[in-house]
């Protein structure tokens, strides 16, 4: 799942339609991230860097981690989710202690040292980005020892009793967007520790953060789900079978009497992996 960060707001044919999908699923996966946030264990009263902050809703979750005497900055290329974002931030009373600016996670208009940590929730992994000079960027801007983290959408399993059609959506290419046919594996987001590594950051990790639902369904949730089927597989329809495309429709389409999510025992996970490493001394 891309969410709307830096590199792909030049991609989104219809920006306000997929800010939109992002606060529709926000209720579904806010959980999760907020569980990996948590585990980073940032210091009260801290200055942290959201890299690809999209519209700031995870930079909601960071402020509210690090207390009212820290401060979170976003930056993102798109000045429309920017806007949302300030607009966000308002709503919630929190202007005073996040702010945005316009810029690119690859070339950081920002001094040596500025932060104590940085975060970065599907961008720095995805996207047309060289990890290693990326995340050399990334480190410029924090001081020593403090945390270097990203965040990416590893998995899904949304269609229940259906593993063969899932498996044939997901191995089309949006289905394993930001991996694209002759890229090189160790760029893969899931060899990120050997990117952290590369880069000279100390102390590399990774963990894994599961969410997970299941019926019956609240109308947050199920809101949520809908518009996650749209924006995990646009463009599948030209890769697949006639057969697959049609039972992709009979079970996701709300108008369809086989909708999925009416199924009396529908379950479903998805997971984000987390890595991260410290700044040397």
């Amino acid at each position: 799942m891309q969410n709307g960060e830096n590199s792909y707001a030049s991609q989104v044919p219809d920006i306000d339609a997929y800010m939109h999908d992002l606060i529709v699923t926000n209720p579904l996966i806010e959980l999760t991230y907020r569980s990996a946030i948590q585990a980073l264990r940032l210091p009260a009263g801290s200055q942290g860097l959201d890299a690809g902050c999209g519209i700031g809703l995870q930079a909601l979750l960071l402020a509210e981690e690090i207390g009212s005497g820290g401060h979170v900055t976003g930056l993102d290329v798109s000045p429309a989710f920017l806007n949302r974002g300030r607009e966000i931030v308002e709503k919630a009373g929190l202007s005073e202690r996040i702010s945005f600016h316009e810029g690119d996670v690859t070339k950081l208009p920002f001094d040596d040292d500025t932060f104590d940590w940085i975060w970065s929730s599907n961008c720095a992994g995805y996207g047309p980005f060289e990890p290693f000079s990326l995340l050399k960027e990334l480190a410029r801007v924090v001081k020593p020892c403090g945390t270097v983290a990203i965040l990416v959408w590893s998995s899904q399993q949304l269609l229940p009793g259906y593993p063969l059609l899932e498996a044939r959506l997901n191995a089309t290419t949006s289905g394993i967007a930001p991996f694209v046919k002759g890229k090189r594996p160790e760029l893969h987001f899931l060899r990120a520790l050997g990117w952290y590594r590369e880069a000279g950051l100390e102390e590399p990790a990774a963990q894994t953060f599961v969410g997970d639902v299941h019926a019956p369904l609240g109308d947050d949730i199920r809101s949520a789900l809908v518009a996650l089927f749209q924006m995990r597989w646009p463009g599948a329809q030209s890769e697949l079978t006639q057969e697959d495309w049609a039972e992709y429709q009979r079970l996701c389409q709300p108008e369809s009497p086989d909708f999925v999510l009416n199924l009396p025992d529908y379950y479903a996970f998805f997971t984000c992996s987390m890595f991260h490493g410290k700044v040397a001394k």
